[in-house]
Parts: C-alpha cells; sequence; structure tokens
C-alpha cells in the first residue's frame, strides 16, 4: 500500500491539454466522483474522456487501494489508450498505466492504472466476484451497449452496495446518457450525476435525397402530371456524390474528401464499380470492409493527393476517425447482427439505421470544419426511425451470459439487474442452447447453481471461447483429438486468416485451394510449383466449378480439415524460415501475418486453459472421424439434411439453408451436413461445413432426440416384436424407419404380441415340446370346424391368450425372455403351458362324424389327400383335393361333383335353388324337397354313380310334377365352396423346385382350380416333363425307320416313382423330318400321334411317285388341282399322299402298326397301292376343288343385303371344309361324301335366294346344333377332339346340312339333330371310363 501511493504522481504534476473540452470540466468531473459513488460522463468522440478521466481519478488518489480499472470494447483500443495514457504522465508503459488484452498482460501488482477490454473484467470474475483489486472502475464507451457492457453494468449495480469504497464511472457518447442515470439511482431514487463535455464538431448540413425521382409520363402529353419512379441505391450514390463533387466548400484547405456508407461488402463493389466509372479527375476510390486485407484497410489512413472517395460498412461510423473526411453519403441501411427467435442462429440483416446511427454518421463531415451530409431517404423516413439501435443484449444469443451468471450464483436471469431486460425468448433459447451442450441441467432450480450446472458446464465457463466451441473441447478429450480440435477452435474463434483482396481474387483462390487437399500441401517448392504455374478452378471460388484435375479424390470433405492443414502448413514454414521471410510469405499467399498470430496465441492460451482443467492431448494423430465428432458436439443445432427436391438443407426447427460458395462441399452437396455458422443475409447460409454419419448426431444428441414409434408387430425372425423408430432431432429425421425391440419400449404391448401371435397363432420358430402339441392339436380340431363349416368347435384365440397371460411371467416380452424363463419353470411342471381337448373345445360343440368328412379320396386304384378350408370368399373355400402331377393324367371327373357325404345335403339344396324360377316354385320350400330328394338318390343309388345334377333331375321329375333335364341346374348360382377344388401338386426335394409354383412345405402346387379338364389341358407339359422322366428308358428320338429292338411297341407303360405308379401310353410322334417313342398322358393321344407317327416313318421310308403320277392326269385335271387352299399343287398332293398311306394302314389287321414285321408289311402295301390309291384322291379331289371354287365365286357375286346372313353362313362352312391339309383330314374314306356337301352348298344357293325366310329358318335349327356341338368339343379334353368317334359326330354335321339344304342329294345314313346328341353323349361317356 505504501509502495502504491508512493506511485501516485506529485499534486499538481498532472497536466491536461487545454484543446480538449474535458479539460474544461476536470473540476466538475472530480467533485462528482469525490461526491458520488457513479458518475456519468457524456462526451462524443474527440472530447477527451477516455484519456483524461483515469488522470483526474490519481488526483483524486484513486488507484492506492486497489487499481483504476478502465475497460475499452476493443483490444486496439486498450493498448493504445494504455500508451497515450503512459506517455502523457511521463511513465514507462507497464508501470504506472499497464494494459490487459487476450494474449498480452503489460501491468504488474504496483499498477495503478489497467486499462483492458471488457472481457477481461469478466473472466476476473470468476476469480474475484468482489472485484477487490479494484477501487475504480472505468466503463468506456458504454453506449455501445455490447452484451458485456451490459453484463458488467448490471453485475456493478448489484456489486456497489456491498462494496461502498469502489467508484464507478461511466462514458458514453450522447446518446440515451439518462438510462444509466436511472439504471444506477441510489437508495432513494436519486440518478447518479451527469457531467456533459461537449465534443470538437462543426455545422454539418443534411440535405435529403430520397430514392425516388418526378418524370414526365411517356403518354398524356405536355399538360400530364409528373409521376415518381425509384431509382436503386447505385444510382443514388452517384448522384449524390456528383452533387459534393460540384461544392465549394471543401476547397479551403481543411479536406474535401467523401465518406460513403453502405450496408454490406456486395453493395460496397456494386457502388465502387460505378464511382469508377464515372472517372472524376484525379480522385481514387477505396472500398472499406472487415474482410479487406490489413493493407487494404490502412489505405484509407495514408496521405494521398488528389480527392479520395471511401466506400464503407458501418466501421467506420464509430470505430474508425478516417482523416479527410468533409462529405458524407449516408445509404441508411446496415448488417444488424440480430438473433433470430424463429431460426435460432445469429443473422445479419439488412435494416434502416437509427436515428443515433445516421446522426453518427452525418458527424464524420464536421471534425474538420463545416461539412454536408447527404442521407438518400426522406426526412419523414428518418423522423420516424427509432432513436437508439438496439443494445446487443436484445438481439443476440444469451447462452455464455446465462452460464457465468449460473456459475456465479446470480440466480435466474430474469431477475438480474439489467440496463434493459433481455427478450423472455431469448433467455429460453439460451437456456436451451446450454441445455444442447449439456452444460446446464434445465430440470434443476436455477437458485442452487452447484446443481443447476453440470460438469461439462464448469468446464465450458472456465474455457475463453464461446460455449458451443468450448463443448467441443471438452468431447475431444474424450475422442483422443483434443490436438486437433484446439487448432479448429482456435480458428473458429477468430477472423479468418485468408484473404481474398479485390484485385488478385483468383489469385488468392488458387493459392488456399492447397489446403483443400488430402493431407495438405506438400513440402518442397515455391508457389509456383505447388499450383503448377497456372490458375486453378476451385470449387466454390466465385462459382468457378470444380478443380481442373476433378480433385474430388484428393478433396477433404470438411472445411475444418481445410484450417487443419492450413495450419500444419503454417507450422512448418514458420519452423524453416526466418520471422520476416514468413511474414513475406504470409502477404505473397494471401494470409493475413496479424490474424496468424492471433490464431497461434489463443491456441496457446486454449491449451494452456485445457490442460489448467486437466484434459490431456492426444500423442497420435487423431481420425478425422473423432474431430468431427468433437466439433459436433457443440453443432448439435447445425446439422442439415440434404432434400434434393427442393436443393437446400433442412435445418433445426424448419430452418432451411444452403452451403456458402467457399465451402469445399459447395455443389457437392452431401447428403448430410454439420456447419459452424449459420447466418442469414439474403437468405440462410452455411459457413465451415463437414460431412457427418447420422449416427454421430444420435448419439452425442441423446438428450435432445425424440423417438416416436409406430407399426408394433411380431417379428419371426428376430423372435420379438418390434416397432419401427423415428429419431428426430430438432424435427431433422436421423432415422426414418429403424426397425427396433418394442420390448424395451412398450413391454406391455411386446408381451401381448409375444402371446397372441407366437404362442396362440403359432408365429414362431422353436423346439419346445409344448408349442409343437399345442399347435397340432389345434390344427386338429381347426380341421373339423373346416370340415363342417362351422365356427363354434374350437375355443376363440382370446381364451388361448387368457391361458398363456395366467401362466407365463410379466417380464417374458420376446422368446428371448421366455426361454431363459420356461429352462426353470418346465423342472417344475412340465406341463403347464400344454393344451387340452377340454380346454380347446367349446362346450356348445356337436360331434363331427369322420365319415361324413374324411381325410381322403378313392378313385379306381387312386387315393388323394382332402383338406378343408372355411373361408368364404377365398379361392380354395370348401374341399380340396390334393392331386399328384405323376397320376394327374389318370384321373376322371367322376364323382367330384358329388363332394363329400357331409355336404350333400347342402349341395343337393343348392342345386334346387339354382333352378328357373318356374322350375323352381314347384319345390318349395326348397331345403325339405332337397332333403327327400337326397333320400330318394340314396335308395335308387345313384348318389355317387351318376352325376349329381343328373340324378337329381332325374330324382325330381320323379317326384314333382314338371319335367327337370341337368341342364336346367344354374350352376353359376352354386357357392364356389360347393365345387371341388383341384389342386394339382409335385413333391419338392429340399432346396430345388423352390423358384417355381407356391412352395407350401414338401410340395410345389403346380395349379388349381375347379375344373379338372382345364388344369389337366394347362399342365399337360408338366405331366409330360414327369412321364418323359419315368419313362427315360424308354423313350428314344430322331427314328428314320422302324428299329428291330421296337417289338412291339407297348401298349401301356407304369413305373413306381416313389409312393405312387406313373402311368402313360407309349407313342410314336411325328416331329417332321423324323419320329420320337414318347410315353404320353392319355390312350386317345398316344392313338392319334401313333397314326402320325406310323405315317411318318412310311413317308421316310418311300420315295414319292410324282413323274409317273403327274403323266396320268389330264390337263383338265391339273387345272382343277391348281384351285387349292394349299397354295401349290405339290402340297396338294402332299396331303394326297398322306392320306393314301393313311387308308392303306387302316385297311390292315387291326388297323395299326406296333412291331416290325407290321411295318414291314405295311410299307410294302403302301408302295403297291400308293399310285393307284392317290390316283383316286385325285380324282375325287378334282369335283371338290371344282365345286367349292364355283361356290366361292357365287358368294363373292352375292351381294344382296337380305342374303347377307346365309352368304356368312355358307362363307363359314366353306372354310371350315376347305383349308390346307383337309384331304388327310377328311380321309380316304369321307372323302367322296365332300362333294356331296359341296353341291349341297350350291344348291342351297339356288333356293335360298329365292325363300331368304325358310332359309333362315333350317340355318337357325342347324346352328342350334353347331352351338351344342361347339360346347361339345370344349367340354372334351384336347387329347379327345380329334378321336374317331368325336370326328364322326362332327361330319355329321355336314350331313345334317344337307338333309335340311339339299334334300334330294341324300345322305350316308340317317340323319337328325337328336341322332347326333345321341352321339353326343356317347362321346361323353365314353371319355369318363
Amino acid at each position: 500500500m505504501v509502495a502504491r501511493r508512493a506511485a501516485l504522481p506529485a499534486p499538481g504534476s498532472i497536466s491536461y491539454p487545454p484543446e480538449l473540452p474535458v479539460s474544461d470540466r476536470r473540476d466538475d468531473i472530480r467533485d462528482a466522483i469525490r461526491d458520488h459513488q457513479v458518475v456519468i460522463v457524456a462526451g462524443e468522440t474527440g472530447s477527451g474522456k477516455t484519456t483524461q478521466l483515469p488522470k483526474i481519478c490519481l488526483e483524486l488518489g484513486r488507484g492506492v487501494e486497489g487499481m483504476i480499472g478502465h475497460t475499452q470494447p476493443r483490444r486496439i483500443a486498450a493498448r493504445s489508450v494504455a500508451e497515450r495514457i503512459s506517455e502523457e504522465l511521463g511513465a514507462e508503459l507497464g508501470t504506472l498505466v499497464g494494459y490487459q488484452v487476450r494474449f498480452t498482460d503489460r501491468s504488474r501488482e504496483d499498477t495503478l492504472v489497467k486499462v483492458m477490454t471488457d472481457g477481461i473484467l469478466l473472466s476476473e470474475l470468476q476469480r474475484d466476484r468482489m472485484l477487490r483489486r479494484y477501487d475504480t472502475l472505468i466503463i468506456d464507451e458504454a453506449h455501445e451497449r455490447s452484451l458485456n457492457i451490459d453484463f458488467i453494468l448490471g453485475y456493478l449495480r448489484q456489486l456497489l452496495p456491498k462494496r461502498p469504497d469502489l467508484k464507478v464511472i461511466i462514458t458514453s457518447a450522447t446518446i440515451d446518457v439518462e438510462r444509466f442515470a436511472a439504471h444506477f439511482s441510489d437508495a432513494d431514487g436519486t440518478p447518479a450525476p451527469i457531467v456533459e463535455v461537449s465534443g470538437r464538431t462543426y455545422p454539418v448540413e443534411i440535405r435529403y435525397r430520397p430514392l425516388v425521382r418526378e418524370v414526365a409520363p411517356k403518354r398524356g402529353g405536355a399538360d400530364a402530371q409528373m409521376v415518381q419512379v425509384e431509382i436503386d441505391q447505385v444510382t443514388g450514390v452517384v448522384e449524390a456524390v456528383e452533387e459534393l463533387w460540384t461544392e465549394s466548400t471543401g476547397r479551403d484547405g481543411l479536406g474535401e474528401d467523401v465518406l460513403v456508407f453502405c450496408s454490406g461488402e456486395r453493395e460496397i463493389r456494386d457502388v465502387v464499380d460505378a464511382l469508377e466509372g464515372l472517372d472524376l479527375p484525379s480522385t481514387e476510390v477505396l472500398p472499406l470492409y472487415g474482410r479487406l486485407s490489413a493493407a487494404e484497410q490502412h489505405r484509407v489512413f495514408s496521405s494521398h493527393p488528389g480527392r479520395r472517395i471511401v466506400v464503407s460498412t458501418n466501421v467506420a461510423e464509430t470505430s474508425l476517425t478516417i482523416p479527410g473526411i468533409r462529405y458524407v453519403v449516408d445509404t441508411g441501411t446496415a448488417r444488424i447482427s440480430r438473433y433470430s427467435q424463429r431460426l435460432k442462429v445469429q443473422r445479419l440483416p439488412i435494416e434502416p439505421i437509427s436515428q443515433a446511427s445516421a446522426n453518427q454518421r452525418a458527424g464524420r463531415a464536421g471534425r474538420l470544419a463545416d461539412g454536408i451530409a447527404i442521407r438518400l431517404y426522406s426526412q419523414e423516413d428518418f423522423e420516424s426511425r427509432p432513436e437508439f439501435t438496439d443494445p446487443e443484449i436484445l438481439r443476440t444469443n444469451l447462452a455464455s451470459v446465462i452460464l457465468q451468471m449460473t456459475n456465479l450464483g446470480l440466480g435466474e436471469i430474469e431477475r438480474f439487474p439489467f440496463l434493459e431486460p433481455p427478450d423472455s425468448r431469448h433467455v429460453a433459447d439460451g437456456v436451451r442452447l446450454l441445455t444442447e451442450l449439456q452444460a446446464i441441467d434445465p430440470t434443476a432450480p436455477a437458485h442452487l447453481p452447484r446443481k443447476r450446472i453440470t460438469p461439462y458446464g464448469r468446464a465450458i465457463v472456465a474455457l475463453p471461447v464461446d460455449p458451443r466451441l468450448a463443448r467441443m473441447l471438452v468431447q475431444a478429450e474424450k475422442e483422443g483429438a483434443l490436438k486437433e480440435v484446439l487448432v479448429v477452435v482456435s480458428a473458429l474463434s477468430i477472423q479468418d486468416v485468408r484473404e481474398r483482396p479485390v484485385e488478385g481474387r483468383e489469385r488468392a483462390d488458387q493459392l488456399h485451394a492447397r489446403f483443400r487437399r488430402v493431407g495438405g500441401v506438400p513440402r518442397g517448392g515455391d508457389v509456383q510449383e505447388r499450383t503448377g504455374g497456372e490458375p486453378v478452378r476451385v470449387q466454390g471460388a466465385g462459382g468457378q466449378g470444380p478443380r481442373k484435375d476433378g480433385g474430388a479424390k484428393d478433396t477433404v470433405d470438411s472445411d475444418f480439415l481445410v484450417l487443419l492443414n492450413l495450419w500444419r502448413y503454417l507450422q512448418r514454414q514458420q519452423k524453416e524460415l526466418s520471422g520476416s521471410a514468413f511474414r513475406r510469405l504470409c502477404k505473397a499467399e494471401h494470409l493475413h501475418y496479424l490474424r496468424v498470430r492471433e490464431w497461434q496465441d489463443l491456441h496457446t492460451q486454449l491449451r494452456q486453459a485445457a490442460k489448467s482443467l486437466g484434459l490431456e492431448t492426444n500423442e497420435h494423430p487423431a481420425p478425422p472421424d473423432s474431430i468431427h465428432r468433437s466439433l459436433l458436439s457443440g453443432l448439435l443445432s447445425h446439422v442439415g439434411l440434404y432434400e434434393r427436391e427442393r436443393r437446400e438443407y433442412l435445418g433445426a426447427r424448419g430452418a432451411r439453408f444452403v452451403l456458402q460458395p467457399g465451402s469445399v462441399l459447395h455443389r457437392k452437396n452431401p447428403e448430410w451436413v454439420m456447419t459452424a455458422e449459420l447466418v442469414e443475409t439474403t437468405r440462410l447460409w452455411a459457413r465451415t461445413n463437414a460431412v457427418i454419419d447420422p449416427s454421430w448426431a444420435e448419439e452425442l444428441g441423446q438428450h435432445l432426440v425424440k423417438r416416436s414409434y409406430s407399426e408394433p408387430r411380431w417379428s419371426r425372425s428376430r423372435a420379438s416384436a418390434v416397432a419401427d423408430e423415428r429419431v428426430t432431432l430438432y424435427g431433422i429425421p436421423l432415422v426414418a424407419d429403424r426397425t427396433v425391440p418394442l420390448g424395451r419400449v412398450d413391454p406391455e404391448t411386446a408381451r401381448e404380441l409375444f402371446i397372441r401371435t407366437a404362442l396362440v397363432e403359432g408365429d414362431w420358430d422353436t423346439r419346445h415340446e409344448f408349442f409343437h402339441a399345442n399347435r397340432r392339436l389345434v390344427r386338429e380340431l381347426g380341421q373339423l370346424e373346416a370340415r363342417a363349416r362351422r365356427r363354434d368347435i374350437l375355443v376363440d384365440d382370446d381364451t388361448l391368450v387368457r391361458f398363456y397371460d395366467e401362466r407365463i411371467p410379466a417380464d417374458v416380452v420376446s422368446g428371448a425372455h421366455f426361454d431363459a424363463w420356461w429352462k426353470t419353470a418346465r423342472r417344475t411342471d412340465p406341463t403347464l403351458l400344454t393344451f387340452t381337448e377340454e380346454l380347446l373345445v367349446s362346450d356348445s360343440a356337436e360331434a363331427v362324424s369322420q365319415d361324413d368328412f374324411p381325410t381322403s379320396w378313392t378313385q379306381g386304384e387312386l387315393t388323394f389327400a382332402l383338406t378343408y378350408q372355411f373361408e368364404p370368399g377365398a379361392d380354395a373355400d370348401g374341399v380340396t383335393v390334393h392331386i399328384p402331377v405323376e397320376v394327374l393324367n389318370q384321373v376322371s371327373e367322376d364323382g367330384f361333383d358329388w363332394l363329400v357325404p357331409g355336404m350333400h345335403e347342402e349341395l343337393v339344396t343348392a342345386l334346387v335353388k339354382a333352378l328357373p324360377k318356374d322350375l323352381r316354385r314347384n319345390f318349395v320350400p326348397a331345403p325339405d324337397h332337397a332333403r327327400a330328394a337326397l333320400r330318394g338318390m340314396q335308395e335308387a343309388g345313384t348318389v355317387g354313380a351318376m352325376p349329381v345334377r343328373d340324378a337329381l333331375a332325374e330324382e325330381l321329375t320323379r317326384r314333382g310334377l314338371v319335367r327337370v333335364h341337368a341342364s336346367d341346374f344354374e350352376m353359376e348360382r352354386v357357392p364356389d365352396h360347393l365345387r371341388m377344388t383341384f389342386r394339382v401338386e409335385r413333391a419338392v426335394r429340399p432346396g430345388k423346385g423352390g423358384n417355381r409354383g407356391r412352395a407350401r412345405g414338401r410340395v410345389e402346387v403346380l395349379g388349381e382350380g375347379k375344373d379338372l379338364a382345364e388344369l389337366q389341358r394347362q399342365l399337360a407339359g408338366q405331366v409330360r416333363t414327369t412321364m418323359a422322366a419315368a419313362a427315360s428308358e424308354v423313350e428314344r428320338t430322331g427314328l428314320k425307320t422302324w428299329p428291330p429292338d421296337l417289338d412291339p411297341l407297348p401298349e401301356t407303360f407304369s413305373r413306381q416313382v416313389g409312393p405312387r405308379v406313373v402311368q402313360g401310353f407309349p407313342a410314336l410322334v411325328d416331329t417332321g423330318d423324323a419320329v420320337d417313342v414318347r410315353v404320353l398322358a392319355t390312350r386317345s393321344e398316344a392313338d392319334r400321334e401313333t397314326r402320325r407317327g406310323i405315317r411318318r416313318l412310311i413317308l421316310l421310308s418311300t420315295s414319292p411317285p410324282w413323274k409317273r403320277l403327274l403323266a396320268l392326269l389330264t390337263n383338265q385335271q391339273k387345272l382343277s388341282l391348281g384351285h387349292n387352299p394349299h397354295g401349290s399343287v405339290p402340297a396338294l398332293l402332299e396331303d394326297a399322299l398322306a392320306a393314301a398311306v393313311d387308308s392303306v394302314v387302316a385297311e390292315m389287321p387291326g388297323a395299326t402298326v406296333r412291331t416290325p414285321a407290321q411295318f414291314e408289311q405295311a410299307l410294302v402295301a403302301v408302295r403297291q397301292q400308293t399310285v393307284p390309291r392317290v390316283l383316286e384322291i385325285v380324282e375325287a379331289l378334282v369335283p371338290i376343288l371344282d365345286t367349292a371354287r364355283d361356290v366361292s365365286l357365287r358368294l363373292q357375286r352375292l351381294t344382296t343385303p337380305a342374303a347377307a346372313d346365309m352368304a356368312l353362313d355358307l362363307r363359314r362352312q366353306l372354310d371350315r371344309l376347305v383349308h390346307p391339309g383337309f384331304v388327310a383330314e377328311v380321309g380316304y374314306e369321307r372323302l367322296p361324301r365332300m362333294v356331296v356337301w359341296l353341291r349341297g352348298m350350291a344348291e342351297r344357293l339356288d333356293k335360298g335366294v329365292q325363300d331368304l325366310p325358310r332359309d333362315r329358318r333350317r340355318m337357325e335349327e342347324v346352328q342350334v346344333v353347331e352351338e351344342e356341338l361347339e360346347t361339345f368339343l370344349a367340354t372334351l379334353p384336347p387329347h379327345r377332339r380329334t378321336d374317331p368317334d368325336v370326328m364322326d359326330v362332327v361330319w355329321s354335321v355336314q350331313e345334317l346340312r344337307v338333309s335340311v339344304f339339299a334334300q334330294r342329294l341324300g345322305t350316308a345314313g340317317p340323319v337328325s339333330a337328336k341322332r347326333i346328341y345321341a352321339a353326343m353323349d356317347a362321346a361323353e361317356d365314353a371319355t369318363g371310363s
């Protein structure tokens, strides 16, 4: 204390510059400080209050019991103010007067006046909450109302009653000083005294030039009123500069430079370009904004010849005094940092400045002499603006302040005595950010800071960086990446060291692009070598696109890693170069040297702070993922998901942003990114970005993510209930549909699903004996229900659920839980979970007879399984017969239409109801008549012995008053479950055949339906394949003659395949140029194919006698033969030869060939009889073809509309008769009748046109028979449609036409519709036998 008192300047030794206005008021100021604890000193810039107030305090003897603390908002100001005071006191800097900024402390224990930044004073609060080191505090530039200043003022408001010895002096420009005075009112409510000090200013003329002009309208003539149009801001600035350029007031030698205020860098560039375009004589135009290099900024302070126009942001409003300014052009706007409560980000919107800021700008024109300020807005606009700019506390995030207050135990922020209380929404957002960073526990009461602040929070508050950045450092130690993250965090805390000067921007981008490479800048080589000596197109640099070398693979995907590469490069160069050489390198490579030093100093400070907290740096390089996870811990609300449709990122709370062009990720647009900073200008931009894995955000943000679950369901593969999990972070979907166990989310629902789905419904793969025994018993009883088509036999699922629920513990929610419990429980009671028939069968259930609902069906020697399904509407509802494909060809439809005995009554009743109404009314009530008819059929023995419709029609006719035919039953009205379902199956060996059909256990379903004949047709290929596999030893291919060892060709073939006998019929199959021996499914198909095969073998063994035959034909015959449908005479003769061969073979004993001897006999007969037989056929063909041609020509001439139906009917008949291949089709025996059929057509043409109504009646009679014929053929299996008995029916219709339309020609035998129908019935009977 003695030493400090001795260091005080002697009384009278302190002098005050007389030119400073504060010197005139020093006595008033001294008296106010002596008599009051708080004094407000108000004065404009230049009044001297900053440098003279500490001297006045020294005169009062302050600084002895504690230092005189003097705060400044900026580091450069703190240093320069300390230098100036030391100089005026004649003391060495760092002794009597010292200073402390973030990286430098030039003060001692005996220092009396300590100048420091307000941030330094705040940090000292952590260690000295009563500020005992100070007896006086001067808070300078309080009108700036920064967050630090407002917090200090609030803190002092609480502290002063506890420190009555502490003097506080607040200096401010003459802006709202009454608010400061009222804030520090004494206990009686008397405001603190205000001492006003006038500044050195001259009058400034204000001119308003709003951006509107009056112009004459394009139309309306000379008398039309003027109209107002808006002009752009650049034009307004140019016009204002031109106006000021002609002023004479600036030519008095006191300065004539112009200062133009713009809102941002882009606007400055536009204005500079426009002003340079004016080409004003002896004038230079200079930009001034924060991102310019230091050298470019210093140019505005240097002396210069001629005149100068400086175009600046609001940095020149109060922070800097630019010499020589006489004129000001104020655009009236500025980018003002403002926190967006909606987006939860800091924004930089362009908005109108306040009146106070406008006056500050105008005042810049009155520092030297009388000046002029032009405002590019109206006076009304000026007067409508807010008086002052909002203080920072009202437009910034409050997280740091809240954390400091919590650590200091200052209570809730809402009760803290701020000069102006912050917006409660901003307070809430600050708390949310601290919650995001896990710095505070939001559930703990605010008045208990020890409980509210977390270990993370204590570490964050001790680190001298933004809370987000501090959180990164704490996480980095856990990730083993503290060494790298210290570099990144210190870089994010300062201005970017990379410069992009207006001139040489491409060169700067080219140089800085080196740091984007994976691994950084390689060693060796100068700048020219490292860049290849050519400009390199850098992605994101001015929108120039990707590098020419396509360096996507060589480029890092993180702007943070770019900073690391830059750091390592600088560290390496600094070691290799001298100090001056390193400085030159920074300048040459557009790296701001002072900011590089600042980066290094901050890194050192952070490293020391981390060490003091016990955070250990990693010894080995950290992988990029660890670095990015560390960074992400502080940027959880700065995560983005790319939406390709909108071409922008979805951010936290619905925000949408895009990547800044300077980012390495610009235009790459990866799916997930994190960004260090979101800033809103024209849109929301993401600066400094990196690719992330969304799982990192989920892990680090466990305390923030919201999880929702949907679609709870049972998973057989997992043996547990699962659900779809959706994880969102601030509304961003980190996980869309992830399948997770339901048991950990909703154990009750999981347990219910396990019991109901796994145990009751059986959807579980397990070996537990009770489970499979229960399933078997349920299936057996369930089959009884399906057979009887009732739902009252088996108890419902709820009964079974209750059974298990009562026996299984509540904590068993999955298969794994059950296995662990049952392993022990079954030892005590093995039958605890076993069903009994008494449990499963309902008390009201009636017995179901096995005879009424059998489980198998027998047809001849074949036996098929029957299953039952009770699912109305399903394809297989009712009874299903399972037919192995191996025996499909052996199955007939006989008896299947009766279904099973238990369904006879329901079937007969449904058929009675399916009668037409005029018949059905004779059998009412239908159930009674059906039961009576069923008894009658059972007594008559017709049940199952004949088709059900035939038997029922016969019985109803016998019992009723009307005749009922089988065709009267309308089968489409009979329910589907009363028709048998045929399911054709093939046994499947494990691992084979599973890719075709529908696999059902150990069988593959090849086809299924109600129509057996249709299934046989559809699956003929499958049957053929089965036959071929079984008869591989019998079948042959490529035969040109009858093989000697085929003696005879077997009539049938059978072979045991597994449990069944495959049966078929060997046949000779014509393949065109050879014959194969194949086993076919049916005898008729085998007989037909064998006839054709024998024909082919005979033709292959003979030479057609065409020369000899043609020599025997007359010219008239040759001419007639040319009118054939075959396309050529040789083709017609081939057809005739085939018919001749068939006829010769048919005349042999047995009418076929099955042995080599019979074949040789047939071959000899054919060779002997071929020529005369073909000649005979040709002679028959001549009148056939002549008559056919005559009929065709007459039909072409028959164009009378009235005869159109007759002509159409005849054309169809002709086409059916005369077509390629008709000779062999009609055959040798029937060919002579064909000319009669054709002559009958000609006679009809003669008579029909004379009496068309009669012809129409006759045609309708024939058409009825033909329609029946089509139906008959359609119901036959395909292999039966060309059998001889069926073809007899087909040709008999032609004889019927002769008898109807040309009776005089005579028929081959008796013919009528009734006889034809009887032949159809006989053929159908033969098909079923």
